[in-house]
């Protein structure tokens, strides 16, 4: 039986959305109104996809999901 760590982190579709915004370079004030939500709220959700995906940083975050074909 595979553990929690064979299996890759699951991403939502919201979650991979708001990576290919900040992949392109969009300001993170401008990724938050397109997705209706405070910025405050938008960088919540970004440290949530980080700790998800165990990585330190939304870059990185980034880089994961762009060599995943994700992006």
């Amino acid at each position: 039986m595979p553990t929690t760590t064979d299996s890759p982190p699951l991403l939502g579709a919201d979650d991979v959305a708001i990576l290919a915004m900040l992949a392109q370079g969009l300001p993170v004030g401008t990724v938050a109104r397109r997705l209706a939500m405070s910025e405050r709220t938008l960088r919540r959700r970004t440290r949530a996809i980080c700790d998800i995906l165990g990585v330190p940083a939304a870059i990185t975050a980034v880089a994961w999901a762009a060599k995943r074909g994700l992006l």
